[in-house]
């Protein structure tokens, strides 16, 4: 049975492999653009920094360097069902200096086309253990991000050897570059 946490839970990850699914739904916009929603991945160490270059994983770049994680696709429409995006992970292969793995969902060409994530619903991330298939926690984002059109769905981080799941929820206005230069 999948835990369904709220803003700021954390929640310990037992499974070494799994999926992290990322998902959303765009309400009816005025702005008359499709909304592309691009999931990334920000490897960090102690300092709170990308390890390298090659620790942000996206859709340009779709494996990490140890290949701990890797992203399935960008995922241009969101249109259907389930999980929009998936990030496979697998915590026996990570970088030992790795610490933390943050999960960040932006919305492409936001300001050009006047879109934020209010316009956005069903908005989840969820992690599903990669060898039983069970769903193992989920959390549902509620707020309305009116402004934002960045959202930091949520991390895993390590503590005394401890891996652990955190729903964070953190909306940012401004785009994936903001969190390039928070996390470089």
């Amino acid at each position: 049975m999948a835990i369904n946490l709220e803003k700021g839970q954390r929640e310990p990850i037992s499974a070494p492999k799994f999926t992290v699914g990322l998902g959303w739904d765009s309400n009816s916009s005025a702005t008359g653009e499709a909304f592309d929603m691009d999931a990334s991945v920000f490897i960090l160490g102690d300092n709170g920094k990308l390890l390298s270059d090659s620790h942000f994983v996206f859709y340009n770049n779709l494996k990490s360097p140890d290949q701990s994680v890797i992203h399935s696709g960008d995922n241009t429409t969101g249109d259907g069902d389930g999980d929009d995006e998936k990030i496979l992970v697998d915590l026996s292969k990570i970088s030992g200096d790795a610490t933390e793995i943050s999960f960040v969902v932006t919305i492409h060409k936001a300001q050009e086309r006047r879109q934020n994530f209010g316009q956005i619903r069903n908005s989840f991330i969820r992690i599903v253990d990669g060898s039983s298939n069970t769903e193992l926690v989920k959390y549902e984002l509620d707020e309305d991000f009116s402004i934002e059109t960045a959202v930091q769905f949520g991390r895993i981080y390590k503590r005394n050897n401890e891996w652990k799941f955190e729903a964070v929820g953190n909306g940012m206005k401004g785009g994936l570059q903001d969190y390039l230069t928070k996390y470089n």
